[in-house]
């Protein structure tokens, strides 16, 4: 068995192209295509599907992949066992978030104290970040209202409130709270559904028998953040997530259940690995 084709089969699943699997093994896209061509021509094999888009794992391909993952996992972890006896002076970590404010002071601080070490930082929703750990695309993560579950090693960080988002004309924009049943029948443009900080809302408004008439539904904090600028309703937001933009304003809404858990993740048999513990110790516990 070739371990040189079987690692670029790995880097090609991992990284679902060919050529972010070349710059990963720092070899070029053909000698990636050569290695997985001789792999599937040796065990009479098909791995990956070649589309003009992307490329896809057959049924045996993912097979294999979970086989590659775990091995070279493995061997990752062995060369993050032996950076350790160099003083953190340099390594990769890959940290996923979803969002970007919470973790950006944590890389600064990372990054002041080990200035060698190199970050490949995802961000993504709730549930892509949560995949990014789970699957090991991701050493660490920066993650909101996480249930414990085996095999995930949590860490509390923070906790942060629902706010109500106001264009600067508002009546509340100069208000210092507003309550949850202010809201009923209020005309709002919220996040979709599925996003944690709307989730939590709707939560607390169903608990309070809260009905506000959602006009709007969009798919990223920048797009609240302009509709409410341009008076098309209420949003809301966490806030650890409050821009500076002199055209809305944040008011902390009161009532239960608007509270967000934020915490540091990574897997559990991994905790243990000096990169890892690094982050969570440089991280702000409050």
């Amino acid at each position: 068995m070739n371990l040189f084709q079987l690692r670029a089969f790995d880097a090609v699943a991992r990284e679902g192209s060919f050529t972010r699997a070349a710059a990963r093994l720092f070899i070029s896209q053909p000698a990636v295509t050569g290695h997985i061509k001789a792999l599937e021509e040796h065990y009479q094999i098909t791995l990956l599907r070649r589309t003009a888009r992307r490329v896809e794992l057959t049924e045996e391909g993912t097979k294999l992949a979970a086989i590659t993952r775990a091995m070279f996992g493995l061997a990752e972890e062995a060369q993050v066992m032996l950076e350790a006896n160099r003083q953190l002076l340099t390594g990769r970590l890959e940290v996923a978030a979803d969002g970007p404010h919470m973790v950006m002071p944590m890389l600064a601080s990372l990054r002041a104290r080990y200035p060698g070490i190199t970050v490949n930082l995802r961000l993504g929703n709730a549930q892509e970040t949560l995949a990014a750990l789970l699957s090991e695309h991701a050493d660490v993560a920066v993650l909101t209202e996480v249930e414990p579950r085996k095999g995930l090693h949590l860490q509390a960080l923070s906790e942060s409130r629902i706010c109500a988002l106001v264009p600067e004309s508002h009546p509340w924009a100069k208000a210092s709270s507003v309550k949850l049943k202010a809201l009923d029948q209020v005309i709002m443009v919220l996040r979709e559904p599925s996003s944690i900080t709307r989730r939590t809302f709707d939560q607390a408004c169903d608990q309070a028998k809260v009905n506000p008439r959602v006009l709007l539904e969009l798919d990223s904090r920048e797009a609240v953040t302009e509709a409410v600028a341009a008076e098309l309703g209420v949003g809301v937001v966490s806030s650890v997530e409050v821009s500076h933009d002199p055209r809305v304003a944040a008011v902390p809404i009161i009532g239960e259940g608007l509270v967000n858990r934020h915490m540091i993740g990574c897997m559990e048999r991994r905790r243990d690995l000096r990169l890892i513990q690094a982050f969570f110790e440089l991280a702000p516990i409050s």
